[in-house]
């Protein structure tokens, strides 16, 4: 039997209003209500409504024979919540079939996995217990944020008692082999790997609708061509990709609903495939070898590495100086503090500050805030500056006497920090 993993990632961020510096020490609203509300109906009403009806109907149509799976943030749950429970009750509609996995990850979205063991422990777990809370199911297999993947981080989720992982199939890891086998992790060969089929996958969700790429127009008949032009000997075919394919990255009017709609009819009319989830792929095919990934990988832009959001000087000052507050922010006991913690961790905020506008630029454009990554820069920045002073007030533990060393070496963070500031502002001011 050969089995095709359709895997849907489900994230929309808090993103951030306009927060001058002005602002600082005096007001704690950080997200733009008005923005956040409006895309997540939009989304909704363009994608996540309309495509989990045709999932809910492809399942009632073909029963256990067709199955898929999505990852929630925590985050993207919070705004369902708030601004969406339509959304979230039709999801609970298709986890109530037995025909939906929903897997693990982390609350925020976050990149905690790069920096802190602890923190990315806490995430996974706050993550679960919402996806609980909601669909009453328990997750068995993790995916990471935007599938970033390294053997640590691997050797990480294993310890947290997952069977399975995502991950993506990148080039320059697998090399002459194929990602359509099941792997394992090269620390903890129980930790079996999924890899996504990258150029199936994005023919769907990137290409569908160019009308410059050669093979335009897809249809279902030439997919399962290419489906069926697989060796025999390769066994399942993992397809990974964002929700908002459907109807948001890909509008409806370019037949995007239409192609799902008959691709399960033609995979079982004309190939030797099956549909399964993950967990399913975990347990039924065996690892045919481990994969040593010792620098991390994502599924982000060409290079399938970490520079769409830790590639320049900008995100990386910021990233460092949000985790610096950690172990201050594990011990206030503010609720909104804690809720502002997991929402600035999410990755989306590093993302806008990415300057690899070439060849990815458009992707690095979606529902982004900011017309320069250096505007993301100083608007995190600022509002950072104000959640340090939160923080610090309500720092519960009576630090001792700092030594003098530490003060000159914090003098000389804040100088830096300044200083970068002052190069980004230079540099939206030449653009």
């Amino acid at each position: 039997m050969k089995a095709i993993c359709f895997y849907f990632q489900v994230h929309q961020p808090f993103r951030l209003r306009t927060y001058r510096f002005f602002e600082i020490g005096g007001s704690h609203h950080y997200f733009d209500d008005y923005a956040n509300r409006s895309i997540m109906r939009k989304v909704a009403d363009k994608c996540y409504l309309p495509a989990n009806k045709l999932m809910l109907d492809l399942i009632k149509e073909y029963g256990t024979r067709f199955k898929i799976a999505y990852s929630l943030s925590g985050v993207v749950i919070d705004q369902f919540e708030q601004y969406a429970p339509d959304v979230l009750e039709s999801f609970r509609k298709l986890a109530q079939t037995g025909c939906v996995e929903f897997l693990a990850e982390t609350y925020s979205h976050s990149l905690s996995a790069l920096k802190s063991r602890e923190e990315f422990f806490r995430q996974v777990e706050l993550q679960k217990q919402k996806v609980k809370e909601h669909f009453n199911v328990s997750p068995t297999c993790f995916r990471n944020t935007e599938l970033i993947y390294s053997d640590k981080i691997g050797e990480l989720v294993h310890s947290l008692g997952f069977k399975a992982m995502l991950t993506e199939g990148a080039k320059h890891i697998l090399g002459w082999r194929s990602p359509n086998f099941l792997y394992c992790n090269a620390i903890q060969p129980k930790l079996k790997l999924l890899l996504k089929n990258y150029q199936l996958s994005d023919d769907i969700a990137f290409r569908f609708s160019h009308r410059g790429w050669g093979e335009w127009p897809l249809t279902t008949e030439k997919y399962i061509q290419w489906i069926n032009s697989i060796s025999h000997k390769e066994e399942v075919i993992n397809l990974f990709m964002d929700y908002e394919t459907f109807g948001e990255h890909q509008w409806a009017e370019t037949g995007i609903f239409d192609f799902m709609r008959m691709l399960p009819k033609m995979v079982y009319g004309h190939t030797p495939f099956t549909f399964m989830t993950p967990s399913e792929v975990s347990s039924h095919f065996q690892p045919v070898a481990s994969i040593h990934v010792p620098t991390p990988i994502s599924w982000a832009d060409e290079e399938r590495d970490l520079t769409a959001w830790l590639g320049n000087e900008l995100q990386d000052e910021a990233f460092n100086k949000l985790y610096e507050l950690e172990a201050k922010v594990k011990n206030c006991s503010d609720t909104q503090i804690q809720r502002d913690w997991k929402y600035l961790q999410t990755s989306d905020h590093f993302y806008y500050m990415c300057t690899k506008f070439f060849s990815d630029g458009d992707v690095h454009k979606y529902f982004n805030p900011y017309n320069t990554p250096y505007e993301a820069f100083i608007n995190y920045m600022n509002v950072l500056s104000d959640f340090i002073i939160r923080v610090d007030k309500n720092y519960s533990d009576a630090a001792p006497a700092e030594p003098l060393a530490v003060k000159k070496q914090k003098i000389q963070k804040g100088k830096k920090i300044s200083a970068t500031k002052k190069r980004a502002s230079k540099k939206i001011q030449k653009g």
